[in-house]
């Protein structure tokens, strides 16, 4: 029995590219237009580490000359008189007013605005939608000073009923006791923080769950799963990385907000157990009310707390960071 074969000839094997235009190709620059962009692309990054460096170097030496004329502990005083010889002052209250009104925003802000997210994504009809994604919009719009405005005229002086229930039902634990009058404390920068960087964490998150690949979802709801499962087994680990970034967004701004917490902010040099009572302060509302009339050396001082707000900033995003880098293997997002 014969067997014929039938051999089919290889296609000729593909031109070798020069190693010159190889070389070029694998630096990402083979036309002048890429050359040019890299340049720019590069040279902006340099740049931006030269700022951050100069600001870093400028902070750093008019806060050395501060601190070396401090008669008191810069980290632990409850003072800030610059205007006696010896001069003493420190951040201690200025730190605890900006951590704790900070942590107060981000508890009341980020529910909710990972709440209207969801729901302007995936429960909303689009025309409702989209209203009121423009009003948010809008809300990420409005000038501090007019938050700050109506903070003082409006929020301050209807929150006493919501103090005062606060006080007769939790004022036992010393945080929620208010001894009465106006209510400028803590407790109502951060419930002004927290409408302030509302828009800022919705919209970031909002952007982040439209992104979820359609076909994690379908599947999902292939599988028997409800729409809140769809939710909690998809959206949410997918957006996981986009909500943790567009929460330190939020924070940035709640750190370093000047005018809005300056306006509806009774401000004392003393650290008070009650998140109801007047006191504390924040490094940029302290700045900002002090700054004019202050000496050389008050200006010193004063930038000397704004280098420990920029520290604070910079580590604040650097934990960011490494959360980001850790969860999003799980989360199906690049960081």
């Amino acid at each position: 029995m014969n067997i014929s074969t039938q051999t089919t000839d290889a296609p000729p094997p593909a031109p070798e590219r020069p190693a010159a235009e190889t070389k070029r190709a694998g630096r990402g620059a083979t036309r002048p237009g890429d050359r040019i962009f890299l340049g720019l692309s590069r040279g902006s990054g340099i740049f931006l580490l030269v700022v951050m460096a100069a600001i870093a170097v400028f902070l750093t030496y008019r806060a050395s000359i501060a601190i070396s004329k401090d008669d008191g502990n810069f980290l632990t005083t409850f003072d800030w008189n610059t205007n006696v010889d010896p001069p003493v002052f420190g951040i201690a209250v200025l730190a605890f007013g900006t951590v704790v009104s900070s942590i107060i925003a981000m508890a009341l802000a980020v529910p909710v605005a990972v709440g209207i997210a969801l729901f302007l994504t995936h429960y909303a009809p689009r025309r409702l939608s989209g209203v009121i994604a423009y009003v948010v919009d809008l809300l990420a719009a409005v000038p501090s000073i007019v938050y700050g405005l109506w903070g003082a005229l409006i929020l301050v002086p209807h929150l006493g009923g919501l103090y005062s229930w606060l006080d007769d039902y939790l004022g036992w634990t010393g945080i929620f006791s208010w001894q009465g009058g106006a209510a400028r404390s803590l407790l109502t920068v951060g419930i002004l923080l927290a409408i302030m960087i509302l828009p800022i964490i919705t919209n970031v998150s909002r952007e982040v769950f439209r992104q979820t690949p359609l076909m994690h979802q379908e599947a999902a709801l292939a599988l028997g799963a409800t729409r809140w499962e769809v939710i909690r087994m998809s959206v949410l680990p997918f957006g996981r990385s986009g909500v943790i970034s567009a929460s330190m967004l939020g924070l940035g701004r709640a750190l370093g907000e000047t005018m809005a917490v300056a306006t509806v902010l009774s401000p004392t040099f003393e650290i008070k157990a009650s998140l109801l009572d007047p006191g504390g302060g924040t490094f940029a509302q302290n700045i900002a009310s002090k700054f004019s009339e202050a000496t050389e050396l008050g200006q010193d001082a004063l930038i000397a707390s704004g280098l420990v707000l920029f520290v604070i900033t910079l580590l604040v995003n650097g934990a960011a960071r490494m959360i980001i880098n850790r969860r999003k293997e799980y989360s199906g997002a690049n960081a």
